[in-house]
C-alpha cells in the first residue's frame, strides 16, 4: 500500500505577489545540476509521487544517477515510473478512449466493483479536431461546407464525446472546428508550470512541471514550449488517466547544440527538415534529444514546436528545448495570464529550471554531443515516400529523375526507360485540355500537421501568394489546393495581415481546422485526373506541408509526396510539376509574357518578421479562445445522453461495445504456450501504423464495406475509418487494409494473404477469420521498425482482433511494441544480424513458441516450425509492468482488477 514521501523534507514554500505556493526543491540534489533539463521534469515527478508504491524511493535514486549510468553509452538498463502531469487525447484516438472506459464500467460492474471508479485522475484535454475530406477544396465557403459535412457524418460520435464530457471528471472536451490538437495544446491548453490545489490538505496551491503524454505521435510537439511530453498508444493513455504510472527506461540524453543564424532565404521547415535526416542517420530511436546552444536563442517558440512535432520522424521519444525567457515571452503573447507567468518564472528560477542558451556554464551532462550551423542549412524537401530523406531543392530535378529510374524502394519507382516520356490528356470544366506527365503536382496542400503553429511559414506563404498574383501567375485549376489551419488564430492573423484574398486567388481556401491531407483525407481526385494517371502509370505528386509522406498515405493516385514548408507548397503549385530547376527555369510566365522566377517572388525572413511582429497579437489568442470551449451552435445543439453507464445501441455503426472485455474473470487467466500457429503475414521492413491501422476512407471493394452494406449503408455513407474507431467490427476489417502493403505470401500489393492449408489467397480479415474458426492460432513475421509512424492503438486492437498472438520482427517502433504489450500480443525480436531470410522462413511454416514459467523481461527463448527450423528470439517484455500487462490479459484488464481488488 502506498506509504507517506521520504522526500517531504523537500517541500518548500514559494511566496509570489501575496500569494504562497508549495513546491519540491529538487534542484537541492547534489546530483542536480548535471542532469539534462529533460531528466529533471522526470526528477521532479518521482520525487513529488514517491509513495513506495507505485515510485519507489530507489527509482529517484535511479534517476539521480543518470549521469552514472547514461551520460556515457552503456548497456546498463534502469526502469523507472513516470506520472505525467496530464493527458491529452486527440478525437481519432480520443473516441476509442472513451468508448473503452465506457465499457470498463460496465465491466467493473459485472464483476461488482464500483463502476464510478472508472474516472480520469489525472487532467485529460480531448480536442476534437476530427475532419472531413477536402471535397471543397476550392470553393469559397469550403469551410462552411465541410463543417456542416462533418456534422451530418458525425453527430453520433460528436453526441458520445459530449456524453463523455458529462460522465467522467477531470476532462476537459475541445469542440470540433477548434483546431489541430497539438497546435490547440501549444496556444491554449499547455500549463508549462501547474498550479495544482487539487490534492492540497490546506488549499496551498502545489507547483510542478507539466508533462504530457497524448494519443498522438506528434504531442512531442510541446516540447517546444518546453513541456515534456510524448506520444503514447491510446491504450497505456487511458491508464494513465485511470493513474498508472509509465513504465519506461532512464534513456540516453543526446544534445543536439545549434549555432549561428538561419539564411534569411531559408524556413523553419528546411531546418527540422534538415534535422530529421540527421539524427535519423544518427540513430536516436529510445531516446531523449536536448537542444542546446546559441543558436537556440535565435529560434522562436513556433521554430522549435516545429522541430519538436517532427521529433517522430527522427525517432527520438522527445526533442526538448528548455524552457527560456523566450518561451514566458510566449505566454504573454498567447494570453496567459500575467499573474500565471510570474508565478511560472518564480518556480523555474527557484529550481534552477529557467534556461539561459547563451550561458554555457548551464550547460549539462549528454550522452553524446552533436552540432548544426544553422547558417548551413538550405532550401528544402522530403520525399518522395519517407520524411526523412531530405532532398536540397537545388537538387530536387535531379533526384526526382533519378527516383524515376531507380528500383522500387524508399527512392524508387522503377519505371521503364521507354516510359519515362509518357504523358496523358484530359478535359477539364473550362474547356480547356491539360496534360499530366511524370512528377505532375496534383495535389498541393498546406496541412495543419507540422507548419501551422509557425506565422513566419504561414505568413511567408501568404505574402508569396500576394507577390505571385502581383506577377499575374496562376495554379492549375485542377491541382486539388487547400489550407487547413492549425487553429483559429492563424485564420485571424492571415486576415488581418490581407494575404488571404491572394491566398484564395491561387486556389487555397480554408478547409477546416484539424487533420486532412496527411492523414490521407486529401478527397477524391477528378476522375479524368485519375483515369489519365492510371492509364498513363503516371508518377504524379502530392506536396504538403505536413510530417508524413509514406506510400500510399496521401492519396493513391500520388505515388511521389514530397514535405515542404508553405511557401513551396504553393510554389510547386504554381510550376505544376516538381520536375524542375527553380534556378534555372520560370516557375511561370507573366501576362505580358516576360518569365517570373521563385526568386522573384519569395519574401526574405525580415520581410516576415515584420507583418507577424504587427499582427500575431494577443488579443487575437484572447478572441479564439475566450469561447472555444463553447463550440459552434451545432456542438450546443447536440442533446448527449445522461448518466454514469452508456446506452449502447445495438444498430449503431460508430459507437460499438468492444469485447475486449467478454468474459474477464476477477482472477488473472492461464496463459499457455503459442502452438502450431499460423503466419497471418510476412512483411518487410518500415512497416507503419498506416499500414496496420486503417485509416482514411474505406475501399468500396473491403471487408469493411462489404460490413457496412450489410448494415443498410450506402457508400457515401462509408465515411473514414478515423471516424469509425469506436466500432471495432469496423476496424478490425480494415486491419491490414492499405493498398500499398506488400506481404510476401502473395504476389502482388495489397491488403490480401493467403490461407495456407487451402492455398486460397484472401482479404486478410477474411482469412484471419478463418483461421480462428479452425482454432488456428495466428503470428506475424515482420522486419526492421515495425510500427513507425504514428502512435495509433488500432495498430495494436486491430491484430489483437484478429487472433495475432505474437509479432516476430527485427525492430520496433517504441509506442508500437508498448502497444502490443498492453494488448497482450507478445512483441519478439530476432537476435542481433539476423531475420526471416537468414534463418530460412518462407512464412508458411507452422510455428511453435513456449514460455517458461518464470518469464523475465529480454528473455530469449526458441520458436520451433514443423519443418525443423529452430532459431532464438529475445521477447520484447521490456520491464516487469509489461509481464504484469502480459499476464492480466493486456493493460485495460489489468487496471480493470486492480480496481476492484
Amino acid at each position: 500500500m502506498a506509504g507517506s514521501n521520504p522526500f517531504q523534507n523537500l517541500q518548500k514554500e514559494l511566496n509570489v505577489n501575496g500569494e504562497t505556493f508549495h513546491y519540491f526543491d529538487i534542484a537541492s540534489f547534489e546530483e542536480f545540476k548535471e542532469l539534462p533539463y529533460s531528466i529533471r521534469v522526470l526528477l521532479e515527478s518521482a520525487v513529488r509521487n514517491c509513495d513506495n508504491f507505485q515510485v519507489l524511493e530507489k527509482d529517484v535514486r535511479g534517476i539521480l544517477s543518470w549521469k552514472s549510468t547514461k551520460s556515457v553509452k552503456t548497456d546498463t538498463e534502469l526502469e523507472i515510473p513516470f506520472k505525467p502531469a496530464r493527458v491529452i487525447l486527440q478525437d481519432f484516438t480520443g473516441v476509442p478512449a472513451v468508448v473503452d472506459f465506457a465499457a470498463m464500467r460496465d465491466a467493473v460492474l459485472k464483476l461488482g466493483g464500483d463502476p464510478d471508479k472508472i474516472n480520469p485522475i489525472c487532467p485529460s484535454d480531448l480536442v476534437i479536431d476530427h475532419s472531413v475530406q477536402v471535397d471543397f477544396a476550392r470553393a469559397p465557403d469550403a469551410l462552411t461546407k465541410n463543417q456542416d459535412l462533418e456534422f451530418e457524418r458525425n453527430k453520433e460520435r460528436f453526441t458520445f464525446l459530449k456524453w463523455g464530457a458529462k460522465a467522467f471528471n477531470n476532462m476537459l472536451i475541445i469542440p470540433p472546428g477548434s483546431g489541430i490538437v497539438h497546435q490547440v495544446n501549444l496556444e491554449y491548453l499547455a500549463r508549462v508550470v501547474f498550479q495544482d490545489d487539487s490534492k492540497s490538505k490546506d488549499g496551498v496551491k502545489m507547483l510542478y512541471p507539466d508533462s504530457v503524454v497524448g494519443t498522438d505521435s506528434h504531442t512531442t510537439m510541446i516540447n517546444g514550449l518546453g513541456v515534456v511530453g510524448w506520444g503514447v498508444g491510446g491504450i497505456e493513455a487511458e491508464a494513465v488517466m485511470l493513474g498508472q504510472a509509465i513504465s519506461m527506461l532512464l534513456p540516453e540524453v543526446i544534445g543536439y547544440k545549434l549555432v549561428g543564424k538561419l539564411n534569411p532565404l531559408v524556413t523553419s521547415t528546411d531546418l527540422v527538415l534538415t534535422i530529421t535526416k540527421h539524427l535519423r542517420q544518427i540513430g536516436v530511436v529510445g531516446k531523449f534529444v536536448e537542444f542546446f546552444g546559441p543558436g537556440v536563442s535565435e529560434l522562436s517558440i513556433a521554430d522549435r514546436a516545429t522541430i519538436s512535432n517532427m521529433c517522430p520522424e527522427y525517432g527520438a521519444t522527445v526533442g526538448y528545448f528548455p524552457i527560456d525567457q523566450n518561451a514566458l515571452d510566449y505566454l504573454r503573447q498567447t494570453n496567459r495570464a500575467d499573474d500565471k507567468v510570474q508565478v511560472i518564472e518564480a518556480y523555474l528560477k527557484a529550481t534552477t529550471q529557467l534556461r539561459n542558451f547563451s550561458d554555457a556554464s548551464q550547460d549539462p551532462v549528454f550522452t553524446q554531443i552533436v552540432e548544426l550551423d544553422l547558417n548551413s542549412v538550405v532550401t528544402s524537401v522530403s520525399g518522395p515516400k519517407r520524411p526523412h530523406d531530405r532532398v536540397s531543392v537545388s537538387e530536387m530535378q535531379k533526384d526526382f529523375r533519378e527516383c524515376l529510374t531507380n528500383k522500387v524502394g524508399f527512392k524508387g519507382f522503377a519505371v521503364p526507360d521507354a516510359e519515362l516520356l509518357a504523358e496523358g490528356s484530359f478535359s477539364w470544366t473550362d474547356g480547356k485540355t491539360y496534360s499530366l506527365k511524370h512528377g505532375s503536382v496534383v495535389i498541393a496542400a498546406i496541412t495543419s500537421c507540422t507548419n501551422t503553429s509557425n506565422p513566419s511559414v504561414m505568413l511567408g506563404a501568404g505574402l508569396l501568394a500576394k507577390k505571385a498574383v502581383a506577377a499575374g501567375l496562376k495554379v492549375a485549376p485542377y491541382i486539388k489546393t487547400s489550407l487547413s489551419p492549425g487553429s483559429g488564430v492563424v485564420t485571424y492573423y492571415l486576415k488581418e495581415s490581407g494575404v488571404v484574398p491572394a491566398l484564395e486567388e491561387l486556389g487555397f481556401h480554408v478547409v477546416g481546422y484539424g487533420c486532412m491531407t496527411c492523414i490521407g483525407n486529401s478527397g477524391p481526385l477528378d476522375d479524368n485526373i485519375a483515369n489519365t494517371i492510371e492509364k498513363n502509370n503516371l508518377v504524379c505528386c502530392g506536396v504538403l506541408s505536413g510530417n508524413r509522406n509514406f506510400e500510399g498515405r496521401i492519396h493513391p493516385n500520388t505515388r511521389a509526396n514530397y514535405l515542404a514548408s508553405p511557401l513551396l507548397v504553393i510554389a510547386y503549385a504554381l510550376a505544376g510539376t516538381v520536375d524542375i530547376d527553380f534556378e534555372k527555369e520560370p516557375i511561370g510566365t507573366s501576362p505580358d509574357g516576360s518569365k517570373v522566377f521563385l526568386r522573384d517572388i519569395w519574401p526574405t525572413r525580415q520581410e516576415i518578421q515584420a507583418v507577424e511582429k504587427q499582427h500575431v497579437i494577443p488579443a487575437m489568442f484572447r478572441d479564439v479562445y475566450a469561447k472555444v470551449e463553447m463550440g459552434s451552435p451545432s456542438w450546443q445543439g447536440l442533446n448527449a445522453p445522461t448518466g454514469k453507464l452508456y446506452p449502447w445501441d445495438d444498430v449503431s455503426t460508430y459507437i460499438k461495445h468492444p469485447p475486449f472485455f467478454e468474459g474477464m474473470t476477477r482472477d488473472l487467466p492461464t496463459l499457455g504456450n503459442i502452438v502450431n500457429a499460423r503466419a497471418l503475414l510476412n512483411l518487410g521492413d518500415s512497416v507503419t501504423t498506416d499500414h496496420i491501422s486503417p485509416a482514411g476512407s474505406i475501399a468500396r471493394n473491403s471487408p469493411a464495406a462489404r460490413y457496412l452494406s450489410s448494415r443498410g449503408l450506402t457508400p457515401r455513407e462509408f465515411n473514414s475509418y478515423g471516424s469509425r474507431r469506436g466500432n471495432d467490427a469496423v476496424m478490425a476489417r480494415g486491419t491490414f487494409a492499405n493498398i500499398r502493403l506488400v506481404n510476401k505470401l502473395v504476389s502482388g500489393p495489397g491488403p490480401r494473404t493467403l490461407h495456407i492449408p487451402s492455398g486460397e489467397e484472401m482479404d486478410v480479415f477474411d482469412c484471419a477469420e478463418r483461421y480462428v474458426n479452425e482454432g488456428t492460432p495466428l503470428i506475424a513475421i515482420v522486419g526492421k521498425d515495425y510500427g513507425s509512424g504514428s502512435s495509433r492503438d488500432w495498430a495494436a486492437k486491430g491484430p489483437y482482433l484478429l487472433g495475432i498472438k505474437a509479432v516476430i520482427a527485427e525492430s520496433y517502433e517504441r509506442i508500437h511494441r508498448s502497444n502490443l504489450v498492453g494488448m497482450a500480443i507478445v512483441p519478439l525480436q530476432y537476435l542481433e544480424g539476423q531475420n526471416a531470410d537468414s534463418v530460412g522462413l518462407t512464412g508458411k511454416e507452422l510455428f511453435s513458441i513456449a514460455f517458461p514459467e518464470n518469464l523475465k523481461p529480454h528473455d530469449k527463448i526458441t520458436v520451433e516450425t514443423d519443418t525443423g527450423i529452430k532459431f532464438q528470439v529475445i521477447v520484447r517484455f521490456d520491464t516487469e509492468v509489461d509481464l504484469e500487462y502480459y499476464r492480466n490479459g493486456g493493460i485495460l484488464n489489468y487496471m480493470i482488477r486492480k480496481m476492484i481488488s
